[in-house]
Parts: structure tokens; sequence; C-alpha cells
């Protein structure tokens, strides 16, 4: 691994605090919530209201979607984006949003705070490049395929051009079992957080593709030492046009968010008395 990769490497035993307006991402548990798509302004704006009463710290909303078919909701494309800067007005949660092609990234810029490489474009280096360029946040899913070794080479693409503030996010890999959508490889928030500075999450969702699932991953990541979360809530999973079986409900996320806040006072008191 070393061979492949020079500046990802754990240098100091700390992890680095990307900065999002103020929340510091491997300081704090952060978690960021929201639909998988924005489908319009009145189901944006009311999910982003709930999942911040809820206490999450960020918004994820896909303006853009890569998806498998072609006859598929493809994403509002620049008017979700200006949909999401109207919810950050509201809110004041700030902005997780997909950019799919290095032409888009300096305009999309101008609506997002941090930067998603999704993990179909995971390896896409020239839009890896770009972003590097961006001086903006950038969270960096793992490949459905990939390995821990070449998820690590693709942050190393961001950080060579001089950007530093990479999340990485685990989103569940490819495997035999057909339970899930994906298989979380929970390992790899371990294996990470003892090889590289980046701060962790994990995206249980994409994880799980069964919303029953989600609240059990989420707290499996938080106790496996995960920095952060980024779970799917829609107002009405129902009618979603992406995701559907996968999204939280408001009231379903409230409920989780109250069990990370006890596991996490539980795992700090663990820690503090471990020290003393």
């Amino acid at each position: 691994m070393k061979e492949n990769i020079k500046l990802v490497l754990k240098g100091e035993d700390r992890t680095r605090l990307v900065e999002v307006e103020g929340i510091k991402v491997g300081k704090e548990f952060v978690v960021i919530a929201g639909p998988c798509s924005v489908e319009n302004e009145r189901q944006t704006i009311e999910t982003a209201l709930a999942v911040k009463k809820a206490g999450a710290h960020m918004l994820r909303g896909g303006a853009f979607k890569p998806r498998t078919s072609p006859y598929a909701f493809q994403g509002l494309g620049l008017k979700g984006l200006k949909i999401l800067k109207k919810a950050r007005e509201e809110t004041g949660l700030p902005i997780v949003t997909e950019v799919m092609d290095p032409r888009d990234v300096s305009w999309v810029c101008e609506y997002a705070d941090v930067l998603q490489i999704g993990a179909r474009n995971m390896q896409n280096f020239s839009l890896l490049k770009e972003v590097g360029k961006a001086r903006k946040p950038v969270l960096l899913k793992r490949g459905m395929h990939s390995t821990i070794d070449e998820w690590l080479s693709c942050a190393e693409y961001i950080l060579a051009e001089g950007n530093y503030d990479v999340i990485l996010c685990e989103r569940g890999i490819r495997t035999f079992e057909k339970a899930t959508r994906n298989t979380l490889d929970i390992s790899a928030v371990s294996v990470l957080k003892e090889i590289t500075f980046l701060p962790v999450i994990v995206d249980p969702s994409h994880a799980a593709g069964r919303a029953s699932l989600v609240p059990s991953l989420s707290l499996a990541a938080l106790a496996a030492g995960a920095d952060g979360l980024m779970i799917e809530v829609h107002i009405n999973p129902e009618t979603a046009l992406s995701d559907r079986e996968q999204s939280l409900r408001p009231s379903e996320f409230e409920n989780l968010m109250e069990k990370i806040r006890k596991l996490n006072e539980t795992i700090r008191s663990f820690y503090e008395r471990d020290s003393a």
C-alpha cells in the first residue's frame, strides 16, 4: 500500500478536522441526512426542517443522480441545486451534494458546501483531480467493487492537488450476499482509523437497502469508531423517486438520533473511565 500512496497515510495519532461551516468532522460525531434526490422544493425543505429538528448537522440531497438505468430519474440538475440553496437558507444546514462531471465542479461549488464523489465515480480520475483543485471539502464514497487500497489511492488524487479536506465514506461493497443491497464493511472503519488521518463516516442506507436495518448499522458504525453517518430521510418514502426502500421517515430518523446520542454518551464515558 505504501508504494501506491504517500499523503493519506497517518503521520500522527489523530484525525484531521475537516471544517464545514463551523462543523468539525473528525472531532464531533456528525450526521448528514436528507433525501436521496431533490424532487421538488416542498419535499426538500420539509425534509431539511425535519432532520434539522432531529439534530442533523448537514443536509444531503442529490441534484445529479447517476442511475443504473438511463430511464430512471436523473435529478433536477441546476434547479435541484437552487432548491438545496433555499433549504440551506431556511435551515442553516450546510449542503452535501454529488458532482459527476469535471466540467461542473466550479459552478456546483457555488451551491455546495461539500462535494460528494459517488461510488460509481470513485475512479473518475479527471473528476478527482478537479475537486482537488476546488479547495472545497470532498466526501469520497468507496466504490462498490473497490478495495481499501484502491479507495485510498483515489483519495490520494485529491490530496495530491493540494486539497486535504477529504472525508471517506464507507457505503457497503458488493459480495455474494443478497440479504442486503450491499455488505457494510464495518471492519473498513477500524482499518482506516489505524492507517489514515482522514475522517471516516458510514452510509448505512446504501449498505442496507432496507430502512429497517439502518438504525442497527448506524449504531454499529458509531461503536466501531466512525466519525459520522450519512442517512437517507424522506418525508414520504412511498413516493420517493429513488431509493424509497432505504429511506427513513422523519419520525424514524428522530428516534435513531436519540439512540445515537445515548450511545455516544456511553462510549465517551467508557473511554473517559478507561483513561482515568
